[in-house]
């Protein structure tokens, strides 16, 4: 993954309790204790503006962990800032969002080990089912065959539209289950009773 920028924005009451707080961090006259510490070694830029401190960081895990460290300095200098959110930067929109980045569902679903999309095929014949699903392996699909039924799984909808026009089969949302269609009567195997 491309290295993000992050930051942890903290709003305090007044500009001199964010004063208080860089020189808790050890970032402006006074050498701090071992957190403060820990927070130059990650090489970590902090900055002030008013009453928001700001600390950079170049991860989000590095992220969480100055954002342990400054809640730490908070809690010893008895501040309790208004807002203490981590924050990452949106290229594309070129602005900071503190909301939690949303997973993918495609991508969390390949991490997970499942397809995302999925191509369903029902053959006339087993022969016919077994051959398709032989020449789609082949091809380098995950197929599941069961009896007539053909799924090939893919990692993307536009691949699975593709996939189904060529196979002549139907493209429906992959996932971990996969749900067989049963007898319309559930007695058929009894000779029909309970019709």
């Amino acid at each position: 993954m491309a290295q993000d920028d992050w930051r942890i924005r903290i709003e305090l009451p007044d500009e001199e309790g964010a004063r208080g707080l860089l020189d808790r961090l050890g970032l402006r006259q006074t050498d701090a204790e071992d957190l403060a510490e820990e927070l130059r070694e990650h090489r970590l830029a902090v900055s002030q503006d008013d009453d928001t401190v700001f600390v950079y960081a170049a991860s989000g895990m590095q992220a969480e962990q100055a954002s342990r460290i400054v809640e730490q300095e908070l809690q010893e200098a008895s501040l309790t800032p208004i807002r203490l959110v981590t924050e990452r930067w949106l290229r594309e929109d070129e602005r900071w969002d503190d909301e939690p980045a949303q997973p993918d569902a495609e991508e969390e679903l390949l991490e997970r080990g499942y397809a995302p999309w999925e191509v369903r095929v029902e053959t006339e014949t087993l022969a016919e089912a077994h051959d398709l699903a032989e020449q789609l392996r082949a091809e380098g699909y995950d197929v599941s065959r069961t009896f007539t039924y053909v799924i090939a799984g893919t990692t993307t909808r536009a691949e699975a539209v593709d996939l189904a026009q060529r196979i002549h089969g139907q493209v429906e949302p992959g996932g971990g289950l996969v749900y067989e269609v049963q007898p319309r009567n559930p007695f058929a195997v009894f000779g029909g009773l309970g019709t």
